[in-house]
């Protein structure tokens, strides 16, 4: 079977191109490789995915209908798409907006398009996220829930996702599967997000950021995890009767963020300075994911723990930072 991977440069679209990779399927994987993040480590994982068998890769951007269309033409065997190319971070939409309309909406239109015109497209997977609750109070989130209080617009953009894919598989037929991603960590990962900037600085010595006065929990979630989630939910096609579904990938543990901090230093064996902040604009206090959908329809059960996690993110860091040049 051929899947096209869109977002391949980045942390989920590598590893699951690699669980791809070991099960046998052939992968035409897509990335623009943008300098949201140093490029030099989504090259890095580029590198490790042109050794894996049925690999090809495609620099493009998702949010160009004519590059998607011509790849879709050259794969006419195309039969599955889990669309994780995106404009990721909540606070990076406050400084460029129309970063995220350009991925999240053109770009995920675009491959909505793309799918609707392929021979024998089976089954639509994309990424949403738990950004997607916004402003909900209820806890844990559940799939449920109403999702019309977004407090960030990189959320509202994953929201649009959701909706505009909904449209497509009811008007078109098109089996759909959204992903609401929890704070997703491990090796690999992504230099904007905590785990990664906290283990840079407190090596470094310098202090580390921690916003509502550290009164935040998180729903942290291993990355293996989430890749046997992704696994289970392209396998997973949705039927006529309900042709497209959402689920929670999560944890479904609320950590509070000291602890996490905790278990990082012990990692670390070094103390971190902690300089409290307030709310930052556009976050959320607590997110925590409703699985029951998941573990019912899917048999998902994540098992990693932060105590478990972390010192293998650590012990990957280390090693890709002893690696590297420079």
């Amino acid at each position: 079977m051929t899947v096209l991977v869109t977002g391949v440069a980045g942390f989920i679209g590598f590893h699951t191109c690699r669980a791809l990779a070991e099960r046998g399927e052939r992968i035409v994987g897509v990335d623009i490789v943008n300098d949201y993040y140093d490029p030099a480590l989504k090259r890095a994982r580029l590198a490790e995915l042109d050794k894996l068998d049925g690999f090809t890769f495609v620099e493009a951007d998702i949010a160009d209908n004519d590059a998607m269309q011509a790849i879709a033409k050259a794969h006419p065997d195309i039969k599955r798409i889990v669309n994780l190319a995106a404009q990721a971070g909540v606070r990076y939409s406050l400084i460029n907006p129309f970063a995220y309309t350009r991925s999240n909406v053109e770009g995920h239109l675009v491959m909505l398009e793309t799918a609707r015109h392929l021979k024998n497209c089976e089954h639509f997977v994309y990424a949403s996220s738990s950004s997607v609750y916004g402003a909900n109070k209820e806890l844990p989130f559940s799939v449920e829930e109403r999702v019309d209080q977004p407090v960030s617009l990189y959320a509202a953009t994953k929201r649009a996702g959701e909706l505009m894919s909904h449209c497509y598989s009811r008007l078109y037929g098109i089996p759909a599967t959204g992903l609401r991603f929890f704070t997703v960590y491990g090796p690999w990962g992504r230099p904007d997000m905590a785990a990664w900037i906290f283990t840079r600085k407190i090596l470094a010595g310098e202090p580390i950021e921690v916003f509502n006065e550290g009164d935040m929990r998180r729903d942290f979630t291993y990355i293996d995890d989430i890749i046997k989630g992704v696994m289970a939910v392209l396998d997973h096609v949705p039927d006529a009767d309900v042709p497209e579904r959402v689920y929670n990938l999560g944890n479904h543990r609320a950590e509070k963020l000291t602890d996490f901090i905790a278990t990082l230093e012990e990692a670390l064996g070094k103390k971190a300075e902690v300089i409290l902040k307030p709310m930052q604009q556009g976050d959320v206090k607590e997110t925590f994911a409703d699985i029951e959908a998941s573990r019912r329809d899917l048999g998902f059960e994540p098992t990693t723990s932060i105590k478990e996690g972390i010192p293998q993110f650590v012990d990957w860091y280390r090693n890709y930072h002893g690696n590297q040049s420079g």
